[in-house]
């Protein structure tokens, strides 16, 4: 019996987390995109785009997770049942509830690392990944300077740079307008420049070489005009604004904090979100232990038939149920509905089609879940093809 179990836990592994490294690429190539868009476009270094993605990580798992849950196991019973060992397993005794066993392990483990992840790693992740966001927008990651364009530092200062060298060591075409009344300003122009750092961090010297600098004043009659061989600018760095703390969404609020705010939060509707949030979590953990009945179920194909219906099938219903609980969260969350009928009720339907699906292949001589959807659709690949056999003889 060991050997048997060592053998589905191979079946399973394969599928399970080669399907879940390839979901999570797919999603990390997809965003990869789009991030760099957007941290070119705020100027900030390339560098944040990794840190962004591992930020992102967590959630692509909560994704990923039951997929390739269910994945691993539906085609490992359809290797089972389409090479006719599974007709061996089950002429020797082994029922379907015997061959379960080491998916429920399985779906024990990952359920176990999906509840950790959406429960405690993905809300402090996602709000890391808000954080450097926020600070790409405001320059605190040292956002650089787009050369060709003109660069506001804050409301008083504006800089053009025309050309960037060694990575930003020598720029050359300057200029520099700093403004500090309405009345009182300072151009600069100026032929190369270097930025140094100084003693203040909140301070920086623009240090211009083969240039002119006009200074006006409301005391000056006209305005100055110096031309230099080298002069250093202090420029004073923008004053950014502390990010928000950590919960200003409910995705990122850990599972014990929800249910602390669910039962004690300041307004009803804050108690609403929060109880959402957590029984929309908690339902999803819940549902991977449906999966490997829902997997046998559709796993394991009609008599004489290789049709891949059953795979197609369950990815729509999961992919089904996950837009369900969604919607009812919405509506948790506003309280039309009480939180746990909006997510308990879908679960309970789901559980109660998952368990009809078991009992009907497990339990019922002959029975197969979806044996007339394999009929139908047989019957209309048959019609289809002779269609385009006989336009083929006539042409």
């Amino acid at each position: 019996m060991q050997s048997i179990d060592r053998y589905m836990a191979r079946l399973i592994a394969l599928p399970l987390f080669s399907t879940l490294v390839i979901a999570a690429m797919l999603l990390i190539l997809d965003r990869m995109l789009r991030l760099f868009d957007f941290v070119a476009t705020q100027g900030g270094p390339i560098s944040v785009v990794w840190r962004m993605l591992a930020n992102l990580l967590p959630e692509y798992l909560g994704l990923g997770i039951p997929i390739g849950l269910l994945l691993g196991i539906l085609l490992a019973f359809r290797r089972l049942a389409t090479t006719s060992e599974l007709d061996v397993l089950r002429g020797v005794g082994m029922s379907y509830g015997r061959l379960l066993r080491v998916p429920f392990m399985y779906a024990l483990v990952l359920a176990a690392v999906n509840l950790a992840i959406v429960g405690y790693v993905q809300p402090q992740a996602r709000f890391y990944y808000e954080q450097l966001r926020f600070e790409l927008r405001t320059g605190a990651l040292g956002a650089s300077i787009k050369v060709g364009e003109f660069t506001h530092f804050g409301s008083k200062m504006t800089m053009r740079i025309e050309e960037s060298e060694d990575k930003g060591r020598r720029l050359s075409g300057i200029f520099v307008h700093q403004q500090s009344t309405p009345e009182a300003w300072v151009s600069v122009s100026a032929k190369t420049g270097e930025f140094l750092a100084t003693d203040d961090p909140n301070t920086i010297i623009f240090r211009l070489t083969e240039g002119t600098l006009i200074h006006q004043e409301p005391k000056f009659r006209a305005p100055r005009v110096l031309t230099f061989t080298s002069h250093d600018l202090p420029i004073p760095l923008p004053k950014t604004e502390s990010f928000r703390d950590r919960g200003g969404r409910n995705v990122e609020w850990t599972l014990p904090e929800l249910a602390r705010l669910g039962k004690d939060g300041q307004t009803e509707q804050l108690r609403n979100q929060t109880r959402a949030e957590f029984h929309f979590r908690v339902a999803e953990v819940a549902s991977m232990f449906l999966l490997p009945l829902l997997a046998l179920a559709l796993g394991i194909p009609p008599k004489r038939s290789t049709s891949a219906l059953g795979v197609f099938l369950a990815i729509v219903m999961v992919v089904t149920y996950h837009k369900v609980n969604q919607y009812a969260t919405d509506v948790g969350e506003l309280g039309r509905v009480d939180p746990v009928i909006a997510l308990w009720v879908p679960f309970a339907m789901f559980a109660g089609l998952t368990g009809w699906m078991y009992y009907q292949i497990a339990h019922v001589p002959g029975g197969q879940p979806i044996g007339g959807l394999e009929r139908f659709f047989s019957r209309v690949a048959k019609l289809v093809t002779g269609r385009f056999r006989r336009r083929e003889a006539i042409a």
